[in-house]
């Protein structure tokens, strides 16, 4: 029946007669698809934006700091200032369920305010203490040269990786700052590594004016002793960090004798709760879009639907004329059928591709630059599914008016005008 000659001579041939509602029963469909397909591409867009921001940081990681405390406990009273310390790594190194620990350090606070030199140029760079496994919890990439290894860690060495801001600030373009040499507050480091930012924003920013240093240079260089700033840990991969996170935060209040019950002495931020909540976020975005964009979709589908009862009472005659003759009700619905899943599937496709055309346009426009909207793309199997439902709503769409061409009697059909 569907490749049968006479009946898309007979489809195209009432396409043409009437091309008007033809049209405007396609553009609902079309309109439908097209909306579908670009909510999901805005979906995905806002999702790879914000979600860039978490640079590649391991999703199942928490970073825990030193604040004052707000309880008293064992006589002393609350507001006490302390720091973590040396002696914390080697209690944490004693839990089983973490994968990680990085102790880490800042140089003179958070915003960046020390004084790095190279020759008369001067700049304002954050000074970063790390070990070699930061990399494994943070996303650092590397665009020259090295990290920091376990070799610089061991005999103190004054090497530093650097910043693309810093680079900017510091060297000419066609110069190579690898083996060159920094000052930073009157101490001279060898550059052996060069980054570049691997999330958006504020972070971005801050991670292009960030010069990293061996975390034992750091303490020797600079005399912070064995104090250290912030723990950087992941959790095994069979641990959910949020049990390693609590057992790490009881750990540090049992060593510096700080209430159990104190909340807010040891500050906490656990990359694994944050990714979950936007994951869930975005798929619940993505649910809507699918509800609301399939709803769109539907009304045109029963716009080709109450088009296709309207053909079947124009046709009504030809109908009976063609069940005199003997044409089954399965040829008679076949043929409603193919017209209903064509128009539907004509028009889906082209705002089907009309929606990935507006994408890719969008996607090339912004580019890696979007801070909060990145890659507006839909994947190919969003496509697939966005098809194969056109071509079951068009078997809908069709279903009703072919039901009622086979109910047409032959006598009844003959005798109509």
């Amino acid at each position: 029946m569907i490749f049968e000659r006479d009946s898309w001579q007979e489809i195209f041939a009432t396409i043409r007669k009437n091309k008007l509602r033809t049209f405007l029963t396609m553009l609902g469909v079309f309109w439908g698809i097209f909306m579908l397909v670009i909510m999901l591409g805005a979906g995905n867009g806002l999702r790879h934006g914000v979600l860039k921001d978490f640079g590649g940081t391991a999703t199942n990681s928490f970073f825990v700091w030193a604040q004052p405390t707000t309880k008293g406990y064992q006589g002393m009273k609350p507001g006490r200032n302390y720091n973590f310390n040396m002696a914390d790594v080697e209690a944490l190194k004693q839990l089983s369920e973490l994968d990680v620990i990085s102790p880490m350090n800042q140089l003179e606070g958070h915003e960046g305010t020390n004084n790095v030199m190279r020759g008369l140029k001067t700049g304002a760079a954050q000074i970063q203490a790390n070990y070699p496994n930061t990399i494994k919890i943070s996303s650092i990439k590397i665009t020259q040269g090295r990290f920091i290894n376990e070799l610089d860690m061991k005999e103190k060495r004054k090497v530093c990786v650097m910043g693309s801001r810093v680079r900017e600030l510091l060297f000419k373009k066609n110069e190579n700052p690898i083996g060159e040499y920094l000052r930073i507050n009157g101490v001279y480091f060898k550059i052996v590594g060069l980054t570049q930012p691997t999330s958006s924003g504020g972070d971005g920013r801050e991670e292009a004016m960030r010069i990293n240093i061996p975390f034992t240079t750091f303490q020797n260089a600079f005399h912070y002793g064995d104090v250290v700033g912030w723990f950087a840990i992941k959790s095994r991969d069979d641990v959910p960090a949020e049990v390693s996170e609590a057992k790490v935060i009881s750990i540090l209040k049992e060593h510096h004798k700080i209430s159990p019950d104190d909340q807010k002495a040891v500050g906490h931020w656990n990359m694994a709760v944050e990714f979950n909540k936007l994951t869930g976020l975005f798929t619940g975005i993505e649910i809507l879009i699918w509800i609301v964009g399939t709803g769109t979709l539907l009304a045109g589908v029963i716009g080709i639907s109450n088009i296709m009862l309207i053909v079947v009472k124009e046709r009504t005659k030809e109908i009976g004329v063609k069940r005199a003759l003997g044409a089954v009700p399965s040829q008679i619905i076949g043929q409603i059928l193919i017209e209903a899943v064509f128009l539907t599937s004509i028009a889906g496709y082209l705002g089907l591709v009309s929606g990935v055309f507006i994408l890719e346009g969008l996607n090339s426009l912004i580019g890696e630059s979007g801070e909060m909207f990145s890659n507006p793309t839909v994947d190919f199997s969003v496509a697939i599914k966005a098809l194969v439902i056109l071509i079951v709503c068009g078997a809908i769409a069709g279903l009703i008016p072919a039901n009622k061409a086979v109910s047409i009697k032959p006598v009844e059909a003959l005798r109509s005008e």
